[in-house]
């Protein structure tokens, strides 16, 4: 990876060895600055955190692979290029396979007042990306004083301009909701009505969309179609062909998956990710 993070061996590890510095206390003590970056990297397997939170907030930004974090309410994929914002104290999981790259940050409370209080994924600029890239590089106790500091106040301002990109689905909490969600994502094909899910799960028709909306804010046909659309990024990030996905989605062609990509994205897939997995200058 160009620019390789600090320490070559840096990786998913050294994530792991944060957390443990953080557990015994020590982190805020040994690196005592306001934001901070570690770089990611994992050549093969995967990753599956349990439920954890963190004292900072922190910016997870993926250069190549797929990511997907749970919160309490909801579910974000991060395909490349983008990146997740957690802030502090939000307990969160996240899942990951190989092979993945990307960058960790973690701001310090009070460092930045203006970001976003709610887990969301965001867009990257550019020069955010190389802010990014440029303090992974640079030594964990940077001169407060110095250059390194222009760089991380650079970087919070472009981090409170950043946008929130569609990438979230709802999660409910009712257990009956619950059980839908489950069937739905293990078999996205499936094209039953509201009312044939309602009555797989022991409720009405008028039932399952006033729970829905209680707890998600969307109706079930909006709902399955941004499960499609988390779903479609998953898939799309790993390679697959935009005719496969349409197909494992349930669509009768892969035209009307693009149509409907397309008016919730704002672009087709091929041109969503061809922006994604193109190589940076």
């Amino acid at each position: 990876m160009a620019n390789e993070p600090r320490g070559a061996a840096a990786s998913l590890e050294s994530l792991a060895t944060r957390f443990a510095l953080e557990a015994r206390g020590r982190w805020k003590t040994e690196v005592p600055r306001p934001v901070n970056a570690i770089g990611l990297s994992m050549a093969s397997g995967g990753l599956e955190s349990e439920p954890h939170a963190h004292r900072e907030s922190q910016l997870m930004y993926l250069v190549r692979g797929e990511m997907v974090c749970e919160g309490s309410s909801a579910l974000w994929i991060v395909p490349p290029r983008s990146a997740l914002w957690i802030p502090a104290s939000v307990t969160h999981r996240i899942r990951a396979r190989a092979p993945l790259e990307g960058y960790s940050v973690f701001v310090e409370p009070g460092a930045a007042p203006n970001l976003p209080r709610d887990c969301c994924a965001v867009s990257v600029t550019p020069l955010l990306r190389e802010l990014l890239l440029r303090l992974a590089t640079r030594p964990a106790l940077y001169d407060l004083e110095g250059p390194d500091a222009r760089l991380v106040s650079v970087l919070l301002d472009e981090l409170a301009t950043v946008s929130i990109e569609k990438h979230r689905l709802p999660m409910p909490a009712d257990p009956r909701l619950r059980r839908l969600v489950d069937a739905m994502t293990a078999d996205p094909a499936n094209g039953a009505t509201a009312k044939a899910w309602a009555k797989r799960i022991g409720v009405g028709e008028r039932t399952l969309n006033r729970l829905l909306v209680e707890e998600t804010g969307l109706s079930f046909g909006r709902w399955r179609q941004q499960l499609h659309i988390i779903l479609a990024i998953q898939k799309l990030s790993r390679g697959a062909a935009v005719q496969s996905v349409a197909l494992d989605l349930g669509y009768e062609s892969a035209s009307s998956f693009v149509t409907m990509f397309r008016k919730a994205l704002g672009t087709s897939p091929a041109r969503y990710m061809a922006g994604r997995l193109a190589t940076p200058a």
